[in-house]
């Protein structure tokens, strides 16, 4: 009961003394009790600095030591030690200790230490330490912490350390160092030294030296050194280490290696492509894949007939030693039965072994659809034929050849461990281009 009166009667004086206007000589030993910005035991000018602060609103110089406010704070310079407020916090200046509020932390210079809100952290100049919210972190030039934001990260230079973020990161300028997280990604506008990890893309303005992973995209607008790797595609004017995509990766130069379905460099002279497709502007580089281009590849039609598919229509990639060959052929069996198709891929080198005459050797997958005949007995719905073959080719004019092949086809089922047939193979047919 004693202890009650006692609160009782601290709180009626501590009230009273708010309500009476303080001289700017009386420093009320540097505590600041306030009701609100103008009725406080303490004034607002530059002769004061608070130590302890009490209120609903309160109007500060400076605090060294502790705030706490029911709504908001206010400190015209700087604040060291705690601040702490049910909905915002402002210091005019710099920030060093711990600030905590329910909507928005806002320094006008620096911060340093941990500043916690529920909607938006916002520094004038430099953050360094940690900054959590539950929409945003702002900070208008470098940034040396921990930022974790239920939505935005955003620092107009310079990053080190890490940065998490629901929605993006986004870095004006400058070198951005450490970890970057994003549930749909990261756009930093110069150079990424770290790991970037995106939910949908990363984009790097300037150089990349490390890890970019982004289930859609991952963009460097200068040289990559290290990893990017993608759902989609990892573009990057200069590449120097590794790009594996599910799609495509383009790159202005390479050297290293491209890992994906299309494959892009203008100039690989030492790069490495895996690929169904892989293109570059140089010869040089290493390629791997189905069809393979550069500078010196020709594109030429073939049209023939032979004992395996009847009639063949392809389309033929041929370097100076290497050729790929895609195509179409129909009526696999005889003429007198249904129609049936396949589609055929082969690889292969050849020569030229006299004037206008080509000789070439090439291994070959073909894929067989029977369509209406698997309703015959013992031909199944789908089979599939591995190939070798032998041509020779005779050019009459640069644009018209006419070749003959020779070979062994063995077909076999995909259903179960057994051969359907095995054969000769006997083509003639044309070149066109």
């Amino acid at each position: 009961m004693k202890t009650t009166t006692r609160y009782i009667i601290f709180l009626t004086a501590s009230l009273i003394l708010c309500c009476i206007p303080c001289k700017a000589q009386n420093k009320s030993g540097g505590v600041c009790l306030s009701l609100w910005k103008n009725i406080a035991t303490q004034p607002s000018d530059t002769t004061q600095t608070t130590y302890l602060n009490l209120g609903i609103v309160s109007s500060l110089h400076q605090l060294k030591g502790i705030g706490l406010n029911v709504f908001g704070s206010f400190a015209s310079n700087s604040v060291y030690g705690i601040q702490v407020s049910g909905l915002s916090n402002i210091a005019g200046g710099s920030m060093k200790g711990i600030q905590l509020s329910g909507l928005t932390n806002i320094n006008g210079d620096e911060a340093a230490g941990f500043i916690g809100s529920g909607i938006a952290n916002v520094t004038g100049n430099n953050l360094h330490g940690i900054g959590v919210s539950g929409l945003m972190n702002i900070t208008g030039n470098n940034v040396k912490a921990l930022l974790v934001s239920g939505m935005m990260n955003i620092t107009g230079t310079t990053t080190t350390g890490v940065s998490i973020a629901g929605i993006l990161n986004i870095e004006g300028g400058g070198m951005s160092k450490g970890i970057k997280m994003g549930g749909i990604g990261n756009i930093i506008g110069s150079d990424l030294s770290g790991v970037a990890v995106g939910g949908l893309m990363n984009i790097s303005g300037n150089n990349t030296n490390g890890i970019q992973i982004a289930s859609l995209t991952n963009i460097s607008g200068g040289q990559t050194s290290g990893i990017q790797l993608s759902g989609l595609a990892n573009i990057s004017v200069h590449a120097k280490g590794l790009q594996i995509a599910g799609l495509g990766n383009v790159a202005q130069s390479l050297h290293g290696v491209q890992i994906g379905i299309y494959n892009r460099a203008d100039f690989a002279t030492d790069g490495v492509q895996i690929g169904i497709v892989n293109k570059s502007k140089s010869s040089a580089a290493a390629k791997f894949g189905l069809v393979n281009v550069n500078p010196d590849t020709r594109y030429q039609l073939m049209v023939y007939g032979g004992n395996t598919t009847k009639t063949n229509v392809a389309m033929r990639f041929k370097n100076k030693l290497f050729y790929t060959i895609l195509g179409l052929g129909s009526h696999y069996f005889d003429f007198d039965k249904k129609i049936s198709a396949s589609a055929f891929y082969r690889t292969g080198l050849g020569f030229d072994i006299a004037k206008n005459l080509f000789l070439s050797g090439d291994l070959g997958y073909q894929h067989i659809e029977t369509f209406h005949n698997k309703y015959e007995e013992n031909i199944p719905e789908r089979m599939y034929a591995l190939q070798a073959r032998i041509n020779l080719e005779y050019h009459l004019t640069e644009k018209f050849g006419v070749f003959a092949s020779g070979g062994y086809d063995v077909t076999r089922y995909y259903s179960k461990n057994k051969t359907f047939e095995d054969k000769p193979i006997v083509e003639l047919g044309i070149v066109l281009f």
